[in-house]
C-alpha cells in the first residue's frame, strides 16, 4: 500500500503560552480537517515551547532567539544578531522541509520562521490574539496572505495595505464540556440559584488578585464587611502560592468563598458562572466572551506594549467589562464593584450580550480553514 504523502505546515510562535497555545489549537484543528498535514513547530529555545512541545510529542525546531529590549542598546544589538542567525537557520530548514505554508501566532519566537517564509515566498498566515498587535506580527502581516485577528480594534494598528486580507476570526480556545453549567455546579456543590463569581489569575495566580481576595476575606472574617448574600466566589490563587494562601477558607467560616490552587477546565467553569474576575490576557478574555460572561478585568501593568490594558479597554468600551486598574485594586474596591453588579441584573444582562457579541467559539476552525485555503491555492488539495 502506497504511503500517503504528508504536507508539512510550519507553526511559528511562542515564548509564552499566549502565543504557543493558539498555534497548537490551530494545528490540531487543521490536522482534524486535513489528516495529510504534518505540523512542525518552530520557536525559541528559551520559550515555554521548549517544555510543552516535547511533552506533547510534537515535531519541533527551536532557535536561540530572544526578545529585543530597545531600552538597552547592547542587549538590542545582541538580540538582532541572534534573530539574523536564527532566520538564516530557519531558511535552511525550509529548504529541507519544503513547507506548504507557515502560520505565525506571534511573540519573538515567531520571527525567524515568519521572516524566512517572507524571504522565500512561502504562503504565510498570521494570527494576532490581542487588541494591540505585537511588533513581530505587525511586521509579518505585510507579507501575509491572510491576517486573522481576535479584536476588531487590532485592524487599526496594522499596515493599511493589509485591509483586504484581514479576517475577524477570534482566538482559538478550548470548548466547554456539554452541560457544563450543571456539571460544574454539581461538582463544586453550588446550588443553581447561587450567584457564582469566578476569580482567577491563571495557572500561576496573580499577586494583585490574591492580595485583594485575602483583604476581602479578612474584612468579612473580622466583621468589617458583611459576607455577600446569595453569592459564592470561586477563587483560583495559583499553584505556586499554596504556602502563602489559606488553602481551605471554608474551615474559617468563609462559607461564601471557595479557594482552589488551579481550575483545570476554565472554559467550562466560566459557563457555570455569572461573573468573571481576572487579568485581560487574550486567551482569558476569549474564554470569558465565549461563555457570554460579564467581567471585571484587572490588566497586568507590566504586559508587553501594555496589551492587557488595551484588551480590557476594548471590552469595556464594548460594554462587556468593568476595568479596575491594579494600583487601585483592593479588597474593598473588588467587593464593592461585585456588590454593585450583583444588584444591577439589567446591567449584567447588557454586559453578557456585549460579551456574546465578541464571542468566536469557532475561531480554530475559521483559522484552520484559512490555512487549508492556502494549501489548496498552492496545489496541495
Amino acid at each position: 500500500m502506497r504511503r500517503r504523502r504528508m504536507i508539512p505546515v510550519v507553526f511559528a510562535g511562542g515564548g509564552t503560552g499566549g502565543h504557543l497555545y493558539p498555534a497548537m489549537a490551530i494545528a490540531d484543528e487543521l490536522r482534524r480537517m486535513r489528516p495529510d498535514v504534518e505540523a512542525i513547530f518552530m520557536g525559541a529555545e528559551r520559550g515555554i515551547e521548549a517544555r510543552i512541545l516535547p511533552e506533547r510529542g510534537e515535531r519541533h525546531v527551536l532557535f536561540p532567539v530572544r526578545a529585543i529590549d530597545r531600552s538597552r542598546l547592547r542587549s538590542a544589538v545582541g538580540a538582532l544578531w541572534a534573530l539574523k542567525r536564527a532566520t538564516l537557520a530557519a531558511a535552511a530548514r525550509f529548504h529541507e522541509l519544503k513547507p506548504a505554508a507557515v502560520v505565525a501566532t506571534g511573540g519573538f519566537a515567531a520571527a525567524p520562521a515568519g521572516l524566512a517564509a517572507a524571504t522565500l515566498g512561502v504562503p504565510l498566515l498570521v494570527q494576532e490574539q490581542n487588541a494591540f498587535p505585537g511588533l513581530v506580527l505587525r511586521w509579518l502581516s505585510r507579507w501575509a496572505s491572510e491576517v486573522h485577528i481576535a479584536f476588531p480594534e487590532a485592524s487599526r494598528r496594522l499596515p493599511r495595505r493589509c485591509g483586504p486580507r484581514v479576517r475577524l476570526s477570534g482566538n482559538p480556545v478550548r470548548a466547554p464540556v456539554p452541560d457544563a453549567r450543571r456539571l460544574v455546579r454539581r461538582e463544586l456543590g453550588i446550588p443553581p440559584e447561587t450567584f457564582l463569581v469566578v476569580a482567577t489569575g491563571g495557572s500561576q495566580g496573580a499577586a494583585a488578585l490574591n492580595h485583594a481576595m485575602l483583604g476581602w476575606a479578612r474584612a468579612v472574617r473580622s466583621g468589617r464587611t458583611p459576607a455577600p448574600e446569595g453569592t459564592t466566589v470561586l477563587w483560583s490563587y495559583g499553584e505556586r502560592n499554596r504556602a502563602t494562601v489559606t488553602p481551605d477558607p471554608d474551615s474559617q467560616g468563609h462559607l461564601w468563598l471557595k479557594a482552589v490552587p488551579y481550575i483545570e477546565d476554565l472554559p467550562s467553569t466560566f459557563v457555570a458562572a455569572e461573573l468573571a474576575v481576572g487579568r485581560a490576557g487574550a486567551m482569558t478574555t476569549a474564554e470569558i466572551c465565549n461563555a457570554g460572561l460579564p467581567s471585571v478585568l484587572v490588566p497586568l501593568p507590566t504586559a508587553a506594549a501594555d496589551h492587557q490594558a488595551k484588551n480590557a479597554r476594548a471590552l469595556a468600551d464594548a460594554g462587556a467589562s468593568v476595568v479596575l486598574e491594579e494600583d487601585r485594586f483592593t479588597g474593598r474596591s473588588l467587593s464593592s464593584t461585585i456588590a454593585a453588579l450583583v444588584k444591577d441584573r439589567a446591567r449584567l444582562e447588557r454586559m453578557s450580550l456585549a460579551a456574546k457579541g465578541r464571542a468566536r467559539p469557532d475561531a480554530a476552525h475559521r483559522i484552520a480553514s484559512g490555512v487549508a485555503n492556502l494549501l489548496a491555492a498552492g496545489g496541495e488539495a
